[in-house]
């Protein structure tokens, strides 16, 4: 058999596995759609799509693959990138530190020393993060947003924007974290436009095949597996996929880090997007969540896919193995 015949078997039997997991976990009822934000709260439950795009374009999905859905807190990451690209990492850890907190994603919480936020996977970081996106007003950074996401996807994604109205109507919580945050010095005085600008990147609309291309970017390190552009740099990647890994999963990280060992980020849309290093992207949608915040069935499959595919990083037998 040769190398490529070889790699296109592997990439069926990673197919067959994710079409058997789909339906397997397809009449799973357990959990909720996200409730808090009335919006999400409409969605339809039994929704449920796998994709996977591997560093060398190889590209599947099973079921509701195309369904676009709100990508919620999966846009923290993305953020974190550009925040990293355009200020450098000293000048972002003044911000936000790197510590997994153990707390919810939503803790009104900042880091001991109280000067920046935890992390930029919580909301407190995202925040920070958000108001380091520059531009002269509202629209022209949240056009930055959306062409930072056009990078990875070759279009700038739409905003939902029920659920951009609904974030704003529902998102004092969050007010609370972002003004804690400006009496303590992390974020300018345009609050109001920051947390605006954050609940619209909460509100693009993705696919579960278009969140495989993202996680099959970082998995390459950075270059685009089709197109072959550097979308983001080689050391940037490292300092995304490093605290995906460690606070992705909010107060859930350490079990995810544990059974499944891949960097990964959740939103409460019901996305997951992991990333393989040097295998690829994968990505489950499913709106119904656990007590974390996570996709049931999502949390399930990847576990499943780490096991039978030697995904885990410290897995001995992963670089063998990885699909693709």
């Amino acid at each position: 058999m040769t190398e490529e015949s070889e790699r296109q078997a592997r990439f069926r039997w990673f197919r067959d596995g994710c079409e058997n997991l789909h339906a397997r976990y397809a009449d799973l009822s357990q959990g909720a759609p996200a409730d808090y934000i009335p919006e999400l709260a409409r969605v339809d439950p039994d929704l449920f799509a796998i994709a996977a795009m591997t560093v060398d374009g190889e590209r599947l999905g099973v079921g509701d693959a195309t369904h676009l859905f709100t990508v919620q807190s999966i846009s923290k990451l993305l953020l974190y990138g550009l925040a990293l690209e355009v200020h450098g990492r000293d000048a972002v850890l003044e911000k936000v530190g790197v510590a997994p907190t153990g707390e919810s994603f939503n803790a009104i919480e900042l880091d001991d020393r109280q000067t920046r936020a935890p992390n930029p996977m919580v909301n407190a970081g995202a925040i920070a993060v958000s108001d380091m996106v520059t531009g002269a007003g509202p629209d022209e950074r949240l056009e930055r947003v959306r062409a930072m996401f056009a990078r990875y996807l070759g279009r700038h994604p739409e905003i939902d924007e029920g659920v951009w109205k609904s974030e704003r109507v529902t998102g004092n919580r969050n007010r609370a974290i972002a003004y804690l945050m400006l009496s303590h010095g992390i974020i300018s005085a345009r609050v109001e436009e920051t947390l605006d600008l954050y609940f619209a990147q909460c509100s693009l609309l993705l696919s579960v095949e278009d969140l495989a291309v993202i996680g099959a970017t970082l998995a390459n390190g950075g270059r685009h597996p089709l197109t072959a552009e550097q979308v983001v740099a080689h050391d940037v990647v490292r300092d995304m996929l490093t605290v995906a890994l460690t606070c992705g999963m909010y107060d859930y990280a350490g079990e995810w880090a544990y059974t499944v060992g891949i960097p990964a980020k959740s939103g409460v849309g019901g996305g997951i997007l992991g990333m393989v290093p040097g295998g690829g992207g994968v990505a489950v949608f499913s709106p119904r969540l656990d007590g974390h915040g996570h996709s049931v069935r999502g949390v399930r499959v990847f576990e499943a896919l780490s096991r039978r595919y030697g995904m885990h990083l410290f897995d001995p037998d992963r670089p063998s193995t990885r699909p693709g």
